[in-house]
């Protein structure tokens, strides 16, 4: 057994999937120019990943057909080596709380600038977002295989869809996950998101669905009073146009310019 290949089983034998070339320098009491054939060797076996520049991903057998690994597994070591702040989100957010009526291909994580390039890997895509607001509530903490990782809370998860409607294919594509995150939210994570939240014309679509899908409702009223505590304007409920909003006909003050639908 080679050195890579000892240390690689050590991890495993405490569930962990992913290594850093420091760590593996550090551990290991080899020649560097070996480690790096070593590692070439386990690549093109389909044993090894390397994510990013330093990075290593551990493929074991049950996963080495996929040829990746579920984000859960590593996300929280990826970025403790990236040494930014994280959490799993959008539709990787939304399966993670049951809605993943939306089948994507990809996974979403949030991070701070400056921006990460994302991650395309044969099978194996990560697409990062940069907040400029970090989050100072709704951030939950979620335990795997391989330890505790951050993922955005329901009503978190549901407004940055809502937010980043455009960059993932419209309201319409996101309706059913909404729907099914919908069941999950609760009035005090509402409260918490609302308590720094920065974006009003996204509170407002937010409470505008959430009526849509289950009517007035305590999460209902408190959203429409919070925003009655100030003055708001209209908004589009798709941003994907630039149109101006024009009359609602509603109290949140959304111009309905998109006909929603749902597949659920």
């Amino acid at each position: 057994m080679s050195a890579v290949t000892d240390y690689i089983a050590h991890l495993q034998s405490y569930e962990e999937y992913a290594f850093s070339w420091e760590e593996l320098t550090t551990c290991c009491d080899t020649p560097e120019s070996t480690l790096r054939k070593d590692l070439i060797r386990l690549r093109k076996r389909g044993e090894i990943l390397n994510l990013r520049k330093g990075f290593y991903l551990i493929l074991p057998p049950r996963y080495r057909g996929l040829g990746k690994l579920p984000l859960q597994l590593f996300v929280d070591k990826l970025f403790h080596f990236l040494d930014k702040p994280y959490y799993v989100a959008l539709y990787s957010a939304a399966g993670l709380h049951g809605a993943s009526h939306q089948q994507v291909q990809q996974d979403y994580v949030m991070t701070t600038s400056p921006a990460l390039p994302d991650i395309n890997k044969q099978r194996f895509t990560i697409r990062f977002f940069k907040l400029t607001h970090w989050p100072q509530k709704n951030i939950q903490q979620r335990k795997s295989d391989a330890g505790l990782f951050n993922v955005s809370s329901p009503a978190l998860t549901a407004m940055d869809l809502i937010y980043h409607q455009t960059k993932l294919g419209g309201l319409n594509r996101m309706f059913a996950n909404l729907e099914e995150l919908a069941e999950e939210i609760t009035v005090q994570d509402i409260a918490d998101l609302l308590s720094w939240y920065p974006h009003k014309s996204a509170i407002q679509r937010f409470g505008y669905l959430l009526e849509e899908l289950h009517g007035e409702n305590e999460s209902t009223e408190f959203i429409f009073q919070f925003l009655a505590q100030d003055r708001f304007y209209p908004v589009l409920l798709s941003a994907a146009t630039e149109q101006r909003p024009g009359s609602t006909g509603n109290r949140w003050k959304v111009d309905e310019n998109l006909e929603l639908e749902s597949d659920l």
